[in-house]
């Protein structure tokens, strides 16, 4: 089990790898050509909302003491992983080459973020 520290480093650097697939993302979308670049912005778009999803859920365990900490982390562990699925699923169709598709909407405040994996 890990402590809210570990989850928190773990997190940040989650999302600093995110941040920079981005970057490297978006010279991609660029360099399409027009009718394919609006595939990859929307699928940009959605992207940056999981990383926005996930730095929310980020600073709410970093605001929670460690008795919520306690109460907090399977819901947070639940919601970063479906965060982390959702952004793989996206990153997987640039790799690929295929009709960038966008992933389902991040889940909802309620759902709580999990583990920092990719």
């Amino acid at each position: 089990m890990r402590t809210r520290d570990e989850w928190v480093e773990q997190a940040k650097a989650k999302l600093d790898e995110w941040n920079a697939e981005l970057d490297r993302l978006e010279g991609k979308a660029q360099s399409a050509k027009a009718e394919r670049e609006a595939q990859y912005r929307r699928v940009i778009e959605r992207l940056q909302g999981y990383r926005d999803e996930a730095r929310e859920r980020l600073e709410e365990i970093q605001r929670a003491g460690d008795d919520a900490w306690d109460d907090l982390r399977e819901g947070l562990q639940k919601s970063w992983s479906a965060l982390t699925e959702g952004f793989r699923a996206a990153l997987d169709e640039f790799r690929s080459g295929g009709e960038p598709e966008a992933p389902p909407p991040p889940p909802t405040p309620e759902s709580g973020p999990p583990e920092a994996r990719s």
